[in-house]
């Protein structure tokens, strides 16, 4: 914070108050959207939650499965009032055994998706009693007999902790004049997204002020992702502009993210795209040698798009002139020793085949006049030739007489490629060649090399930090201006 202005600080904390609320927002949504699955795990270890959210859900009490735990627990009291063996306590025992082949039979958990919480209690049922049948295990189960010869404390006490959570955790949910599940979540959301659409039309406001030249359109789609936060559906969309604004707030750092998706999005892409464009540039070269638009170009004859010249140059000799020049002036000089050993080397190689010059080797001080003959001669040869180099490049006759030379093998290149055997061939090969270089060298250009030039791309941002101006951070810009 210590970087940025005084006169920012309020933009600043306008946007953090601002995406604080849009993250309240998206959090109060997503409890919403996971509350009819997680609500037995609410009911379970946090039942104050439910009780407050569950008229907004429409939800109450299933009556089938709220009658069949008052009758368990008028049974209960019956049994600390008469005890176990009373007539009271039997005809309460009968009542449930009747209740328990109802719910088996009408399964009422179904209408939530919750038949597997009835499977769960039928089989915790039959392993309790040791019964095949469901039906069977809740009428042994709810019996004077088996309740005696098994203790009544430990089987009701078996009864509350495996099977009453299960059965009080059905519900039913109450049905709207439109047809579908009541859902008041709608009161809860409506404040924020007065809020968020106030919010919008200051900002497109200002943007059109900033803008003249905008619409109101284009000033609200300017911030096209705020447009999700008014969204009465698909709320779970909200995560794109709450995450937008926890960095544009500078609440998060998203950059590393946004640069991983950028190269994760360009790595994908990369490989087609450079296949894509060098198979469709060779593709255009082939298509140029078949139509002869190659050779016609070698020479030099008018074609049926005429040649475009920027600069009245001929581009060929002027570059074959400056290697011409380059190579005399500042190669030769610099490869002369080597030239003069070559020379040397020749030179003597060729008076070591002469034997009469091999019989004046025997005579004292030859071999050392041969050695100073040799370099004089060497020397002499390389000046001499270097000489007529220079003077051939910079007497203007020579310079119009290798013109000449280049014009006419020119022409009499292009006259020998017109034989139509020769020209056919060429193209041949040309195309061949294009195709073998399709086939071998584009996929591995596309691959090889795609991962070497992200890892640049990734050294380059870090040595020179680069702040690309995106839509909302450029927004937030303009904002401020209009501030």
């Amino acid at each position: 914070m210590a970087n940025i202005k005084s006169s920012q600080r309020p933009q600043l904390y306008f946007e953090k108050v601002m995406a604080i609320t849009a993250t309240a927002n998206l959090c109060l949504v997503l409890f919403n959207l996971s509350y009819v699955p997680w609500r037995d795990f609410y009911y379970r270890k946090l039942p104050q939650i439910t009780q407050i959210y569950d008229p907004i859900k429409g939800i109450e009490a299933h009556r089938e499965t709220r009658s069949y735990l008052q009758a368990v627990t008028a049974l209960e009291e019956q049994v600390s009032q008469t005890g176990l063996q009373s007539p009271q306590v039997q005809t309460k025992l009968e009542e449930i055994s009747r209740l328990s082949a109802e719910m088996v039979d009408t399964n009422p958990f179904a209408a939530v998706g919750k038949s597997g919480t009835l499977e769960k209690i039928k089989n915790r049922m039959r392993d309790r009693v040791g019964q095949e049948s469901a039906k069977q295990a809740f009428r042994t189960f709810w019996s004077q007999q088996y309740l005696s010869q098994k203790g009544w404390n430990p089987e009701i006490n078996f009864f509350k902790q495996k099977i009453r959570p299960l059965i009080a955790g059905n519900y039913y949910r109450r049905i709207g004049e439109d047809g579908e599940l009541l859902d008041d979540f709608w009161l809860i959301d409506l404040p924020f997204i007065g809020l968020f659409a106030l919010e919008l039309l200051v900002r497109s406001f200002y943007i059109r002020r900033s803008h003249p030249g905008f619409s109101w359109l284009d000033a609200v789609l300017w911030r096209w992702y705020d447009l999700l936060l008014l969204l009465p559906f698909l709320r779970w969309l909200r995560v794109i502009p709450v995450i937008i604004r926890l960095d544009q707030a500078r609440l998060v750092n998203l950059r590393p993210v946004w640069r991983q998706i950028n190269q994760g999005i360009v790595a994908n892409f990369a490989e087609e795209i450079t296949e894509i464009v060098v198979v469709r540039v060779i593709n255009q070269i082939q298509g140029s040698i078949q139509r002869g638009e190659f050779t016609r170009w070698l020479m030099q004859q008018e074609s049926l798009r005429p040649y475009i010249d920027i600069n009245n140059v001929n581009e060929v000799e002027a570059i074959a002139g400056l290697l011409v020049q380059t190579v005399v002036y500042q190669v030769l000089p610099k490869i002369q020793p080597e030239i003069n050993a070559i020379l040397r080397h020749n030179i003597n190689t060729a008076l070591q085949q002469v034997p009469m010059y091999r019989n004046l080797q025997t005579l004292p001080g030859i071999a050392q006049a041969q050695t100073q003959i040799s370099e004089q001669l060497v020397n002499q040869i390389t000046t001499s030739l270097y000489n007529v180099l220079v003077s051939a490049v910079e007497d203007p006759v020579g310079a119009k007489l290798t013109s000449q030379l280049v014009q006419s093998f020119s022409q009499a290149l292009g006259t020998e490629v017109q034989n139509k055997q020769v020209l056919s061939e060429i193209q041949s090969l040309l195309s061949d060649f294009l195709e073998e270089v399709k086939l071998n060298y584009v996929q591995r250009l596309s691959q090889e090399d795609l991962e070497q030039i992200l890892q640049q791309t990734r050294q380059l941002r870090t040595q020179v930090p680069l702040q690309p101006i995106t839509g909302s951070s450029a927004l937030t810009a303009r904002e401020k201006s209009g501030r």
